[in-house]
């Protein structure tokens, strides 16, 4: 169900959302957080449809806000039940002199006594913490990836960070630290002498990796970028040295990787970019700080070196 709300107010919104309820039932009980979306309008409707599906593991109140020029006003929209998949939604378009003041338009819309989490899918704050929707929020997600200059972005990232920020960059390594992690768990236990990471340019997971391997195994870090025009996207391949033979996890295609180990036979794992539904939903699992992910972006990133190719 959608109920559009043209030239509206907050309070009427937050009016018709206690209708809705009453009308449909416990549709807004049982929800754990409340999202709040800050997006323009080229990609609110693809970070909505990732918050609908993720909401199926967190259901939750989704306040999405975007703003644009002309006469002050606010037009609201409400979707339920099928529209808003295990969540509600509450969509704010605020124009002019509404739109300057993003916090007390979702201060009447959050669920009492449920942590927020601010996502910004596009562009996001300088500093994320210091932000207005920053300050309410309990986690702070943005996406590195979708910065012109993705080193630029880790490196404000590291010198703006707060306990509570997190990145999407970070969340897509997941599974390639749990492979790293899992190979190095199995004999023999050999030092590691040295690391290759290699990616995509438009990748700041590529650097994020590096740093996070040069912190856990305390050994110098080679990392590169891969000509564009073979490989666009994420990470290529990991290469850890040690004095038996080296060990390669590698993707030759997007989605498929290839683990190389001294003596035993490779191995295909499925190892596919991660969508935008399963980061966020890996984000929302956690509402305390990602410590490991502070000290990457902080102390990770101003030890690594920069990369021996490219821009």
């Amino acid at each position: 169900m959608i109920i559009d709300l043209p030239d509206t107010t907050v309070s009427q919104v937050a009016k018709q959302l206690v209708k809705v309820r009453e009308e449909g039932g416990a549709v807004a009980l049982g929800r754990v957080l409340t999202l709040v979306i800050a997006a323009r309008n080229g990609v609110a409707e693809a970070a909505i449809d990732a918050a609908n599906d993720a909401s199926r593991e967190h259901p939750m109140r989704v306040i999405v806000i975007t703003t644009g020029e002309g006469e002050s006003r606010l037009d609201a929209q409400i979707r339920v039940g099928g529209d808003a998949g295990a969540s509600e939604v509450v969509v704010l378009r605020a124009f002019g002199d509404a739109a300057s003041n993003e916090e007390s338009l979702i201060t009447g819309l959050l669920l009492p006594d449920a942590p927020v989490v601010a996502w910004w899918p596009e562009a996001a704050p300088v500093a994320p913490a210091q932000s207005p929707l920053g300050k309410i929020a309990q986690r702070r997600i943005t996406d590195a990836a979708t910065a012109n200059d993705v080193r630029d972005r880790l490196a404000l990232l590291g010198e703006t960070h707060a306990p509570g920020d997190t990145d999407l960059s970070w969340t897509r390594l997941t599974h390639w630290r749990e492979q790293l992690a899992a190979v190095l768990d199995q004999p023999p236990y050999e030092q590691i002498t040295g690391v290759e990471v290699r990616g995509a340019a438009a990748s700041p997971s590529t650097a994020l990796l590096a740093a996070w391997l040069q912190m856990a195994l305390d050994v110098p870090v080679r990392w590169s970028y891969e000509d564009p025009e073979h490989w666009a996207q994420g990470i290529k391949s990991v290469r850890l040295t040690r004095e038996s033979g080296d060990i390669l996890l590698e993707r030759p295609t997007p989605g498929v990787a290839v683990l190389t180990q001294p003596g035993q036979p490779n191995h295909d794992l499925h190892l596919p970019r991660r969508t935008l539904r399963e980061c966020l939903a890996e984000e929302l699992r956690r509402l305390d700080p990602d410590v490991l992910y502070g000290r990457v972006i902080t102390e990770g990133w101003e030890k690594l070196g920069p990369p021996e190719t490219g821009e």
